[in-house]
This record gives C-alpha cells, structure tokens and sequence, in this order.
C-alpha cells in the first residue's frame, strides 16, 4: 500500500515528456502519433484564430476608412451649394482624420498580427526541436496580411488625394 500511483507523480512534480512516458507504462507510438498530430492541429487553429482577428480589425478599418472619405466627397459637394454654413476645409479635415484612424488601427493590426505569427513559428519550431511534434515548422503566407497590407495602401492614396488634391481619389 506505500506504493504510489504513477499518475499522482506526475501531478506533484514536474518531470520530462521521458520520465512522464516511463512512469506511465513506456511509450506508445500510435498514441504519440495522435497527440503530435492534435498538437500540430492546434497550431493551425491558433493560426486560423490569429487570422480572424486581423480580419476583424481589416472591417473597422475599411469602415473608418470609407467613412472617412464618403464625408470629404459629400460635404465636400455641399460646399459648392449656396447658403452653406460650412468652413472650407471642415469636410476635409474630418475625412482625413477618420481614415487616418483607420490607417493607425490598420498599422497597429498589422504589427500585432506579424509578432503574434513569429512568437507562434518560433514555439512551434521549438516543440519540433523537443520531439513533440512532427513536421516543418512552415506556414502558408497569410492572404489576410496581403489583403490587409493593400488596405493600407489604399488608405494612404485616400489621405494623398484628400489632403494634396492628387489621383487617383481626387
């Protein structure tokens, strides 16, 4: 009866994936298989997740960015009516700032997105270096980030065209 259960240990104390096999019966090559494999999946799903959320700051940023630019071309419109209480540049200053909210919340995304997908390629190279799991530590290039890195540019034409009257938004 002063034997203890193998599983109690594990518990106590922290051991290596080595001495967690031993102490649990050896190793078990199939059941090793499906745990790399749910753990590279996991992997995927934490990628997957980090894409979501880029996508949802990419729909803020587009609103405040066309937002921004459909009040220049609509007050800016106004201004031509007789009878206008606008200032001058009152259209054009607020759609500038509101797509220059959208850009920084766009850059901010970008950047977030970018260190949060090397921390994840640097842990996952890591497990593969330990053993834990299995294959390259390689993920496809992110349609998300090139969709997003276009935003970007196409809210820095907007503010050029807004600001210094150039094309292609004139």
């Amino acid at each position: 009866m002063n034997e203890q259960d193998p599983r109690k240990t594990l518990s106590d104390r922290a051991v290596s994936i080595a001495e967690a096999r031993d102490l649990l019966g050896g190793t078990d090559a199939a059941s090793m298989e499906l745990s790399s494999r749910r753990t590279g999946m996991s992997f995927q799903r934490t990628r997957m997740s980090a894409d979501r959320t880029l996508m949802s700051i990419i729909r803020t940023a587009l609103s405040l960015i066309g937002f921004g630019f459909t009040i220049y071309q609509f007050f800016g419109h106004m201004l031509e009516v007789p009878g206008t209480t606008l200032r001058p540049h009152a259209p054009r200053n607020f759609g500038v700032a509101l797509v220059a909210l959208g850009l920084v919340l766009l850059t901010l995304g970008i950047i977030y997105h970018v260190r949060y997908m090397q921390q994840l390629r640097s842990e996952r190279a890591l497990m593969i270096t330990e053993g834990l799991i299995h294959g390259e530590s390689h993920y496809p290039v992110s349609l998300t980030l090139i969709t997003a890195g276009l935003l970007w540019l196409l809210g820095v034409l907007a503010i050029a065209g807004m600001t210094f009257n150039v094309a292609p938004f004139a």
